[in-house]
């Protein structure tokens, strides 16, 4: 008969096992979350002072759209609104909408492989603004879709006064997405953002006065956007393209060039095949 020590370690192990065996199964349907819940895992171990955030953000949930819900609510609540609400309204909105959660995935690889400062899958869900933005952006846009207009405004102020980061709900932004900073990203109504753009701290993509249709730019997959660029009227952008720090761009952008300047001009080629992936920003010769 074995005896309690005996029996202790034999449940341990066993709970080890079936707690492996559940992180090969969440591996195999979806390997992003389960890299989180590893990361989230040794956060604990390498610093147990985090580790209620931790488990209140990622390891209590059953996927990473509810950490996502949780986290998001979390982050927008006040005395207005609480965290509870929102976080409803964020789950039906996820619920409703698949895309969203494939959107989010591809938005934490994206920040992953193109941001230095980012070294695990867990940092974005936990600390990265701009991240946490775009995801929050992505259940004011489901609301605007659903005709809840107001409850959409809502998000959309709530997003400002909390990350200073201001994206109307109707603007239209694809996944693959990476914002690094992101203080003071200003994107307009009509704007459309597409698939695996990269943008800096201080982009704007604005009307140029108060003309009520179509009015902000439209930017291609792929493309790099430098700190502190103005994009400005119902432009195109073409895929593939750099937009250097600093410039304002009033008029269209062929694919696969570099543009600079006040106001911006076609300075070069854009100096790769996928600009927004390698985040190289140096103007070389004939570049």
């Amino acid at each position: 008969m074995m005896n309690e020590d005996a029996m202790a370690l034999s449940q341990t192990q066993t709970g080890a096992q079936t707690g492996a065996q559940t992180q090969a199964q969440i591996a195999k349907v979806d390997p992003v979350w389960a890299r989180i819940l590893t990361e989230a895992e040794q956060a604990i171990h390498d610093e147990p002072l985090l580790g209620g955030l931790v488990h209140q953000s990622v390891l209590h949930h059953k996927s990473l759209e509810r950490a996502m819900s949780y986290r998001i609510s979390l982050k927008l609540a006040s005395g207005e609104m609480s965290d509870q609400m929102l976080r409803e309204i964020c789950d039906e909105a996820m619920g409703d909408d698949p895309a969203i959660g494939q959107a989010i995935r591809a938005d934490i690889a994206a920040v992953y492989d193109r941001d230095p400062a980012c070294h695990r899958f867990l940092q974005p869900v936990l600390f990265f603004k701009g991240f946490q933005a775009v995801q929050a952006y992505r259940v004011g846009h489901w609301l605007w879709q659903q005709g809840r207009r107001d409850l959409a405004y809502f998000i959309q102020m709530r997003v400002s006064e909390v990350f200073g980061i201001d994206i109307h709900p109707a603007a239209r932004i694809g996944k693959g997405i990476m914002i690094d900073h992101a203080h003071s990203i200003v994107i307009g109504e009509t704007a459309v953002v597409g698939d695996n753009v990269s943008m800096l701290h201080s982009v704007t993509l604005g009307g140029t006065g108060k003309e009520e249709e179509d009015r902000h730019p439209k930017i291609g997959d792929g493309v790099l956007i430098g700190a502190g660029a103005k994009v400005l009227g119902n432009i195109r952008v073409g895929n593939c393209s750099r937009i250097a720090a600093g410039s304002v761009v009033l008029s269209e952008v062929p694919p696969c060039k570099t543009v600079a300047g006040v106001p911006a001009k076609i300075v070069g080629e854009a100096g790769c095949d996928q600009p927004a992936m390698t985040m190289d920003q140096i103007l070389k010769s004939g570049a």
